[in-house]
This record gives C-alpha cells, structure tokens and sequence, in this order.
C-alpha cells in the first residue's frame, strides 16, 4: 500500500457519509442502527464495513471497498483492524463463495454453527443467493 490509510470508528452523526458512499457505489448495502460503522479513508472514505451485535460477538456486513481502492490491502487492513479491537469476540459473516479464500487468509473458516438469529438469515438469504457462512474467533472454538 503506497497511500496513507487509516481505519476509523464513525459516529452516529456521521453515518450519512457511509450512506453516500454506498450510494455513490451504486450499493444496495445498508446500516442497521444497532450496527458500527467502520471506514477506510484515504483521506475520504474509501472502505465501509458494518458490526452488529449478536450473540456475544459480531456479525460483519455490508463490507464496500471503492473500485479504485480494491487489490490494495484496503478491506483486509479494515477486517484485521476489527479483529485486533475485538480480540474476545466472534466474528461471523455470510459471503460469496468467490470471497470464501479471501476471508480464509485473514483466519475466516466456514461453519454450519451460527447463533439462532443468524441461521435464520442466512436459510432466507440462501433462497435467492449462494451464500457460505464464516466465522472469525482468536481460539477458533466455535
């Protein structure tokens, strides 16, 4: 990465640009209140990510990198940073199975284990779309 990033927590108040650069992207992709936003700026916004609570951990959503910005480090460097700020909590997500490898390099692994509120999700997801559920934790017990 030649460009200076930095990884940022963003305040309620400032969930209006995450929504503009979803939309900017042309993504369908939105923020639940109870969710964090996570950014990449660059020094705009260059990478969103969502964390809701769920389960004593987390679930990871509506991860955006802008085009101009992907195959540079951008989205692992926001996935490692949410990694290294929750250490003692799962992290679960619902991807592509494109996608599956990417995650697996930063310690993803699939599971059929998902905590009731998300097998449910992802049984309705799965009608419209091949999805694989993943899960992140530090001792990989889940």
């Amino acid at each position: 990465m030649n460009q200076s990033f930095s990884v940022q927590h963003l305040a309620k108040n400032q969930r209006t640009l995450v929504h503009k650069f979803y939309r900017n992207h042309n993504s369908p992709m939105r923020i639940t209140q109870q969710a964090e936003v996570w950014v990449v700026r660059a020094p705009h916004i260059v990478a969103s990510v969502c964390l809701s609570p769920v389960a004593h951990g987390h679930w990871l959503t509506s991860l955006l990198t802008a085009p101009e910005f992907r195959q540079q480090g951008v989205a692992s460097l926001l996935i490692k940073h949410l990694q290294m700020t929750y250490p003692n909590a799962p992290i679960w997500l619902f991807c592509h199975p494109d996608l599956c490898s990417f995650y697996s390099n930063l310690g993803f692994q699939q599971t059929l284990h998902l905590p009731d509120a998300l097998n449910s999700r992802l049984t309705r997801y799965q009608q419209h779309k091949s999805l694989i559920a993943m899960f992140y934790a530090k001792s990989q017990e889940l």
